[in-house]
């Protein structure tokens, strides 16, 4: 299997999507979530993890945050089944990218191959917060996406979201953190975003190590000198080398990496198939 694959949840297993490639996929991984293209439904709910060669990073938190937003969504549907049934389906060799996803009342599972991981994103402050509901991954991929696309104009690959405040919130497809001395910092609690699985991973991975974590409310400005990371689970932890007509960014020599193998060890076998 080398090929992006749609597959729909019918009678209790998964069968080829007739819609296939043209209204049930997001197209290129690489753009990671989101991509514009015709669908019969919406997105009501998605959620993606990488597998390397077989090995995922908190799979159950992915597993937990999809099914419960389905369960709200959609209460009839056996979420359960059809996670089970996904992950069996997974491939275990190679980089793999999958998406689960509620479009209208359907589940459907996009296998999709991962690209290379990036080290690094250039930011810029997006020009909107068209979210609709924040808490939630899917309804929103295709707004976030435009102001991915717009921002790519002025040379960013990541949107940073304001609340209505001027509070650095998170990215379009990203949760933010940044290093205030040897403290990380995060968004407060009360400004409304994803609750991200890799970000949540780090901030475990700081609780254990001992390290300081702060909930702060900034502007961009406020972030002037600062080392800024951008999370996600296809690339883990990026760091903001830029921030277009923001901040200037810092970068502390091996700190990005040390994080990054300790985020890469956390992967574990997928149950056999």
């Amino acid at each position: 299997m080398s090929l992006a694959t749609t597959l729909r949840w019918h009678d209790g297993r998964l069968v080829d999507d007739e819609v296939g490639e043209a209204g049930g996929g997001d197209g290129d991984a690489s753009r990671d979530d989101g991509a514009p293209e015709a669908r019969r439904d919406p997105i009501r709910v998605a959620d993606s993890w990488l597998v390397v060669d077989g090995a995922v990073r908190a799979l159950d938190v992915h597993r937990d945050r999809f099914a419960g937003s389905v369960r709200q969504a959609a209460p009839g549907l056996d979420v359960d089944a059809f996670w089970s049934t996904a992950v069996a389906a997974l491939p275990r060799e190679g980089r793999w990218f999958p998406r689960a996803e509620l479009l209208g009342d359907d589940l459907r599972l996009q296998l999709r191959p991962a690209p290379e991981p990036r080290r690094s994103v250039v930011l810029a402050t997006a020009s909107s917060d068209p979210r609709t509901e924040p808490l939630v991954k899917g309804p929103d991929l295709e707004a976030l996406g435009a102001l991915r696309r717009e921002v790519a104009t002025r040379g960013a690959e990541e949107a940073v979201l304001l609340d209505g405040d001027g509070w650095v919130v998170e990215g379009a497809w990203s949760s933010l953190l940044w290093w205030r001395g040897d403290a990380l910092c995060m968004p407060a609690d009360d400004l409304p975003r994803l609750p991200g699985v890799t970000v949540r991973t780090v901030l475990t991975l700081a609780a254990v190590l001992g390290v300081d974590v702060l909930h702060e409310r900034v502007t961009p400005e406020q972030l002037d000198g600062f080392e800024i990371w951008s999370l996600s689970a296809l690339h883990g932890v990026r760091i903001a080398t830029r921030w277009v007509d923001g901040p200037t960014t810092a970068e502390e020599p091996g700190r990005l990496a040390t994080w990054q193998r300790r985020l890469d060890a956390l992967r574990r076998p997928l149950p056999a198939a």
